[in-house]
C-alpha cells in the first residue's frame, strides 16, 4: 500500500485533502489522472448496471431531514464500535484492534461487551501511545454526520450514509415513472458521508466516499430473474458456514441457485457484476464473494454476499477488502417509509382477470363489550378484527380470546359480529421487496490500481507499470515527437488535435529522451503511445510507431487509419497482436 499510495500521490491519482491546512483524516482529492478513472469506472459501470438493464437513475441530495433516518434505523442501529484509550484520548475501531491481533476475521459481527473482553485477553494496546486498552469501555458510535437545516430554530439533517434512502423515499413518484410495474429498478451514483471512527488505508475507509447503488423493486410472489443469461459465469464463494475453516465454493451462478447456496437475485447480480468487474481490470486470482454472518448483516438486510478484493503486495499475506455488496433487503425499506410517512409505499399489481374472494370481518356488540371490558373494549374490538384477517379458524367455537397489552380477554362469538362476504377484486396491493447491489467505487478504483500494478524488466531496465484495462485508463493515448526539430513536434500537436477531435484523451509529452516518456505514461497506465519520427514527416503514406505498453512491442501504422486502430483497441474489437 505504501508504494502505490506514493504512485498515487506523485503522478496524480489521488492524495490526501487540504495538506495545506495539516489535512483531515478520511478525505482525499482525485487528481488529474484519478478523477479520470474514477469517473470512467462509473461510467462502465452505469453501462452495464443502469443501461444494459433498463433501469432508471436519479440524483438526490446528500443532506435529508432527520425523520428519514429515524424511519429507515440509522438513528439506533447504524454504529461501530468505539474505544478510547485513556491515556492520549485517541478513539479506536475496537473491532478493527482484534482483528488485527488475532484470528478472528469479522469482529463486527461480535456484540460489544465481548469485543471488549477481547482486548482484555489478548492485552492489547492503544495504536497512537502503546498504552493498555483493557478495562476500557466499548461503546457504539453512530456513523453519521449531524447538521442543521436552515438558521434559528432549524431542523435537523443528516448527511446521507448511503444513497439508497434518496431512492427510498422517492419511491411513491418513481413508481409512476415505472407505471406501477414491477420488477423495476432505479440506479443513483453518488457521495455518502460516514463519521468513520479511525479512517486508515487511503481509499479503502473515508469519510466521504463515492456509492454506485442500483435499488430493484420487484414482486416477491411473482418476480424472477433470469439467471439463464448469467448461469454460466464462474464464482468463487465463502459462505458463512464454511468461513470457520477456510473453504471456498468454486462453482458457476447457475449451480449456486440450483443448489440453495445464494438467494436466485443476488445470485443474478453477483453473475452480472462478475462480468463488469472483468471488463475493469479486477484479478480474479485475487477475489471472492464472501456472505456475511449473521451478527455481521445490516439492520436491513435479509441476506448479503460482499465482492472481496485482496490487494495485498505480491508475497505479502491477503489483505482483503470489501469492495461491494449485494443484499436482500426484503420489505424492510418500504414498511418502515410506510408507516412513519405520508405517501403510500405499495404497488397496486391488477389480475389478469378479477377475482371473487370470500374476506372475514367482525363488527363487535359494543353494548356487550363497553360495561363488560370497560376502557379495554376498543383495544379487544381491534384485536378480533385483526384475529379475523389471519386466523378465520378461532371463531369455529362458542367463544373467541384474544391478547391486550399480555392480558387474555375472551368474548362469546355471538357478540363478536364474525361473518364471512364475498368481494371482487381487480388487484392487489403489494409492498416490493429490494434487492441491492451497492458498489464502493473508491473502493473498486482502489483495487483496479492495486491489481494493475507491477513491477518488471523491459529493455529500458527496471519500471513501474500500470496494467490498466484500455476500459478505464485515465489516458487513452500518449503522442510524442522524437525530437522537438525538424517538423516533428508540429505534426505531433497535430496528430494529438486530430485524435482528441475524434473522442479519444490524448496526452502530449515532448520533454526528455523517448524511454523516458515511455516509463511515464507506463507508470501512469496509458496503454498506447504514439510516436513520430523523421519517417512520419518524410515518406507517404505517413505512418507513426504505436507502442503498446504492456509488451512494449511496436508496429508502423498508417496516420490515417490512428484513430479508428486506436479506438477498436480501446473497445476490444482488435488487439495489438491483430496489428
Amino acid at each position: 500500500m505504501t508504494d502505490l499510495v506514493e504512485l498515487a500521490k506523485r503522478r496524480g491519482f489521488f492524495f490526501q485533502s487540504s495538506e495545506a491546512y495539516g489535512g483531515v483524516s478520511g478525505f482525499y482529492t482525485y487528481g488529474p489522472q484519478g478523477a479520470s478513472l474514477k469517473e470512467r469506472v462509473e461510467e462502465t459501470w452505469r453501462e452495464r448496471f443502469a443501461l444494459a438493464e433498463g433501469h432508471m437513475q436519479i440524483d438526490a441530495p446528500t443532506v435529508m431531514p432527520e425523520p428519514v433516518f429515524e424511519a429507515s434505523g440509522h438513528l439506533d442501529g447504524f454504529d461501530d464500535m468505539l474505544v478510547e484509550c485513556a491515556e492520549c484520548g485517541e478513539s479506536h475501531r475496537a473491532d478493527h484492534l482484534i482483528e488485527g491481533a488475532t484470528d478472528i476475521e469479522e469482529a463486527e459481527s461480535l456484540p460489544t461487551d465481548e469485543v471488549a473482553s477481547l482486548l482484555d485477553a489478548h492485552d492489547i494496546d492503544c495504536p497512537s501511545c502503546g498504552a493498555p486498552l483493557a478495562g476500557q469501555p466499548v461503546d457504539e458510535f453512530n456513523l453519521m454526520f449531524e447538521t442543521n437545516i436552515g438558521p434559528g430554530t432549524s431542523q435537523t439533517g443528516y448527511l446521507r450514509p448511503e444513497t439508497a434512502q434518496g431512492i427510498f423515499v422517492e419511491f411513491p413518484r418513481l413508481k409512476e415513472y415505472a407505471r406501477g410495474q414491477l420488477p423495476f429498478g432505479v440506479t443513483q451514483v453518488g457521495k455518502s458521508y460516514r463519521n468513520e471512527i479511525s479512517p486508515r488505508n487511503a481509499l479503502v475507509r473515508t469519510r466521504e466516499f463515492t456509492q454506485a447503488e442500483l435499488e430493484l423493486f420487484v414482486d416477491p410472489d411473482g418476480d424472477e430473474p433470469d439467471v439463464s443469461s448469467v448461469a454460466d459465469v464462474e464464482v468463487t464463494l465463502y459462505p458463512a458456514e464454511n468461513q470457520p475453516e477456510g473453504d471456498y465454493v468454486e462453482t458457476t451462478v447457475g449451480e449456486a441457485v440450483a443448489e440453495g447456496v445464494v438467494d436466485p437475485w443476488v445470485a443474478y447480480y453477483l453473475g452480472v457484476a462478475t462480468e463488469w468487474y472483468e471488463t475493469i481490470g479486477v484479478d480474479f486470482e485475487r477475489f471472492r464473494y464472501r456472505q456475511h454472518q449473521p451478527g455481521e448483516r445490516a439492520h436491513y438486510a435479509t441476506d448479503c454476499w460482499d465482492a472481496e478484493a485482496d490487494v495485498s503486495a505480491p508475497d505479502e499475506a491477503p489483505e482483503w477488502i470489501e469492495i461491494a455488496g449485494y443484499a436482500y433487503r426484503g420489505d424492510y425499506d418500504l414498511s418502515k417509509h410506510g408507516e412513519h410517512g405520508t405517501e403510500n409505499f405499495t404497488v397496486f399489481t391488477q389480475y389478469d382477470e378479477p377475482k371473487t374472494v370470500e374476506r372475514a370481518s367482525v363488527d363487535p356488540d359494543m353494548s356487550y363489550l363497553g360495561p363488560e371490558f370497560g376502557g379495554a373494549a376498543a383495544e379487544i374490538a381491534d384485536a378480533l378484527a385483526a384475529l379475523a384477517e389471519r386466523d378465520r379458524a378461532a371463531f369455529e367455537g362458542d367463544e373467541v380470546t384474544v391478547d391486550v397489552d399480555g392480558e387474555s380477554y375472551t368474548v362469546p362469538t355471538e357478540k363478536t359480529g364474525f361473518e364471512f362476504a364475498e368481494e371482487t377484486e381487480a388487484g392487489r396491493h403489494v409492498t416490493p421487496h429490494v434487492v441491492e447491489p451497492s458498489i464502493g467505487i473508491d473502493r473498486t478504483v482502489y483495487t483496479v490500481l492495486a491489481h494493475a500494478h507491477e513491477e518488471d524488466e523491459v529493455d529500458e531496465g527496471e519500471r513501474t507499470v500500470l496494467r490498466l484495462d484500455p476500459s478505464v485508463a485515465p489516458t487513452d493515448v500518449a503522442v510524442f515527437p522524437l525530437m522537438d526539430k525538424d517538423g516533428m513536434g508540429e505534426r505531433a500537436h497535430e496528430i494529438a488535435t486530430t485524435l482528441r477531435g475524434e473522442g479519444l484523451d490524448v496526452t502530449y509529452d515532448d520533454s526528455g529522451n523517448i524511454g523516458r516518456r515511455y516509463r511515464r505514461q507506463d507508470e501512469v497506465g496509458t496503454p498506447f503511445c504514439v510516436t513520430v519520427d523523421y519517417e512520419s514527416v518524410d515518406e507517404e503514406p505517413e505512418t507513426v510507431t504505436l507502442r503498446e505498453r504492456d509488451s512494449t512491442d511496436q508496429v508502423r501504422v498508417p496516420s490515417a487509419d490512428l484513430a479508428s486502430v486506436l479506438a477498436d483497441l480501446r473497445a476490444g474489437e482488435t488487439t495489438f497482436d491483430d496489428l
